[in-house]
């Protein structure tokens, strides 16, 4: 049984086969991930800017134009 609380251990919510990163390769996959997002949110910015279709967590649709949503 678990403990929940301050004094009980961490959660962690990871798949099974997660492995940790450190080092060169934590970086490399730090600046691929920060790549994709910008080259996401480009098309989102100047005066022909795109929407965006995004998930909110309940699994619905929500359209945005700069990322961020009410719940």
């Amino acid at each position: 049984m678990m403990q929940m609380g301050p004094g009980g251990p961490p959660v962690m919510v990871l798949n099974a086969k997660t492995q940790r990163q450190t080092g060169r390769a934590a970086q490399l996959g730090n600046i691929a991930a920060a790549r994709a997002v910008a080259n996401i949110i480009r098309t989102t910015l100047g005066p022909r800017s795109m929407l965006k279709m995004l998930l909110d967590p309940m699994g619905g649709i929500v359209l945005t134009n700069d990322g961020s949503f009410l719940y």
